[in-house]
């Protein structure tokens, strides 16, 4: 490309990022929801109804109508189509991209000074932005769950069996209970019990697991995975994109599950694939694991490979398999206790 092309390409990414940082800020304080809720809202209205400066909220209708997220009529504003879809509840929602948008701002903030240090801070790095903290699992349960619902869960086969012996799965990890809240919807004799270590996932896993209707089947724990030991075997335990951050701690992970997991109990690990061959991250689809990683690594982590997960499940006397998912992106491994 001419050097012209390139400047148009490299400001076309930056307005970009500015419109998804705008939607952010739309998203943190849920200001699409409150105006799609009314029809339409001016600034005093805005301001009144979600609880904002007055000043801030008419600069960001502003900006958020500059970008096409808002249309405005005699001083009132209302969502576009764009901007209908940074609700927080409602089929597609694209929150996660907005989140994911800033939290990758803030990585790279602080990435760029450790990077002289070589500090890795662990993962309170995440929680260092409150709105960010709040919004962590919202991102992950709207960029996920879809494709656990529709594809991932369809296929593991084990959860019916589970099912129908009114079993318990554990998850270690969990998050804000998303990816448990999803097998419990699914299945009605299924048991839950999720475990984390923020006590914003759990404040949030618990009220969503009300909202769903499956409190009574459910127990969200705050505490350190590996402090915990449930009160009798589990039919299955689970760890959704979790295991990376313990994996330097992998062989009391791995032995914590076979001693977790009834006779005959499965373990379900899903985590990001990292391609065998380093070409493979210029495919756009991996792109932004390419970037997670390094975020990763300022957590003490990194991703891993399906072999590394089944030869650790090995030496831990368990026989296990992988399916791949959303292009050989995504994995899970599916090990059963002999």
């Amino acid at each position: 490309m001419d050097k012209d092309t390139v400047k148009q390409e490299i400001q076309k990414q930056i307005r970009s990022a500015t419109s998804l940082h705008i939607a952010y800020i739309g998203v943190a304080n849920s200001l699409f929801d409150f105006i799609q809720n009314a029809g339409s809202l001016s600034p005093d209205e805005l301001s009144y109804s979600a609880h904002v400066d007055r000043a801030y909220a008419e600069k960001w209708l502003d900006a958020a109508y500059a970008f096409g997220y808002l249309e405005e009529e005699n001083g009132k504003y209302s969502n576009t189509e764009l901007g209908s879809f940074f609700q927080s509840e409602i089929d597609g929602s694209m929150i996660a991209g907005a989140v994911q948008a800033v939290l990758g701002g803030h990585m790279a903030e602080r990435i760029s000074g450790l990077m002289k240090t070589g500090e890795r801070p662990g993962e309170n790095i995440l929680v260092e932005r409150p709105s960010i903290a709040s919004l962590f699992g919202p991102m992950l349960e709207k960029g996920f769950s879809p494709l656990f619902e529709n594809t991932i869960l369809p296929s593991l086969h084990i959860f019916e069996e589970i099912n129908q012996e009114k079993g318990t799965v554990l998850d270690l990890g969990c998050g804000n209970g998303w990816y448990l809240r999803s097998i419990l919807k699914h299945f009605n004799g299924i048991k839950g019990i999720g475990i984390d270590g923020f006590s914003e996932n759990i404040r949030q896993a618990e009220l969503r697991s009300k909202q769903d209707k499956i409190s009574e089947r459910t127990k969200f724990i705050e505490g350190d995975i590996f402090q915990f030991k449930p009160d009798a075997p589990v039919h299955a335990l689970s760890m959704n994109r979790a295991l990376h951050h313990v994996w330097d701690r992998r062989e009391i992970v791995f032995k914590n599950i076979a001693a977790f997991l009834k006779k005959g109990g499965y373990a379900v690990i899903w985590e990001p694939r990292w391609p065998d061959d380093k070409k493979d991250l210029r495919d756009p689809s991996r792109q932004g694991m390419a970037f997670q990683n390094l975020a990763e690594h300022a957590q003490g982590n990194f991703f891993l490979t399906p072999e590394q997960i089944e030869n650790q499940f090995e030496k831990a006397g368990m026989s296990a398999k992988t399916e791949l998912f959303l292009n050989g992106n995504e994995s899970v491994i599916i090990a059963k206790k002999n």
